[in-house]
């Protein structure tokens, strides 16, 4: 039951949000959203380490990202300036939400592809969706920075919602980051405690600050992820013309001795065509 309540408890967060942004209180809806991101990145990990892992629990999850990141953001944008432009920003908002329900279901059914190869695990297909929820926030962020908008800054927020859902629908491979901070090394215990409580206090003290610059971070890491999953398709498309003879190239794996991905396997042949993911919560 623990991780499922934790679940529920960002679902709160998410449901809070969008009331909250339809009040007009939009600095603690994205509270509400960052909150529900944080419950959301510790329940997969608490179901696992208590061994209760179940499937209800997955699609519980799912029916609880879509809520806190897809519909939460886009109504929040859509109260915060969207609703300027009218319909034109309701449907920027709806794409948004529906973007992130598909970038969700293809997340489940791509969780039994028996094609992919292990280091697909590395790479999520498309932009995750609590990362989706994040990043298209930052026309907020900036606002609540102080920084001056321009004149034509609610097309531009129109524009970029797009774009984002965009890339969540969309092939690119990014770098997932799940195999960090597994296994930390007992000297560096200590010095990560102390990172992570620093960035905590410092998106305590300065939240608008750390969000965009993590945001904008994200966003220059994209091409990075692209070009690392290219790399691993180039390896396995030159193990596969040498031969079965041929002695296996080092794969970042799991389990010992996993074989190279088949020539007739889409990973194989574009980098686009395969991703990659594994459920979060179970």
């Amino acid at each position: 039951m623990v991780p499922n309540i934790i679940t529920l408890l960002a679902l709160c967060a998410g449901l809070t949000a969008i009331r909250l942004a339809a009040e007009g209180t939009f600095e603690w809806a994205v509270y509400a959203i960052v909150f529900a991101a944080v419950l959301d990145g510790i329940d997969g990990r608490v179901a696992r380490l208590l061994k209760g892992t179940s499937r209800f629990g997955a699609e519980l999850d799912s029916l609880a990202d879509f809520v806190n990141f897809g519909v939460a953001p886009g109504v929040t944008l859509y109260f915060w300036s969207l609703h300027e432009v009218k319909s034109a920003g309701w449907i920027a908002a709806m794409v948004f939400a529906i973007a992130a329900g598909l970038r969700l279901a293809r997340f489940n059914v791509m969780i039994d592809d028996p094609n992919r190869p292990p280091w697909a695990a590395n790479f999520f297909v498309g932009m995750p969706a609590p990362a989706g929820a994040m990043t298209v926030l930052l026309p907020v962020y900036v606002h609540f920075l102080g920084i001056p908008a321009p004149a034509f800054m609610v097309p531009i927020t129109l524009v970029y919602t797009l774009a984002i859902g965009f890339l969540m629908v969309s092939r690119l491979p990014v770098y997932s980051g799940k195999k960090v901070g597994k296994r930390v090394p007992p000297d560096l215990v200590l010095s990560v405690f102390i990172g992570v409580v620093l960035f905590f206090a410092l998106l305590i003290a300065y939240p608008w600050a750390v969000l965009t610059v993590g945001t904008l971070m994200y966003l220059a890491s994209l091409p990075f992820g692209w070009l690392s999953h290219r790399d691993y398709v180039r390896r396995d498309a030159e193990a596969d013309a040498q031969g079965p003879s041929a002695e296996p190239q080092d794969e970042p794996s799991e389990t010992a001795g996993d074989a190279s991905t088949p020539s007739n396997s889409p990973a194989a042949v574009l980098p686009f065509e395969r991703g990659g993911e594994r459920p979060t919560r179970r």
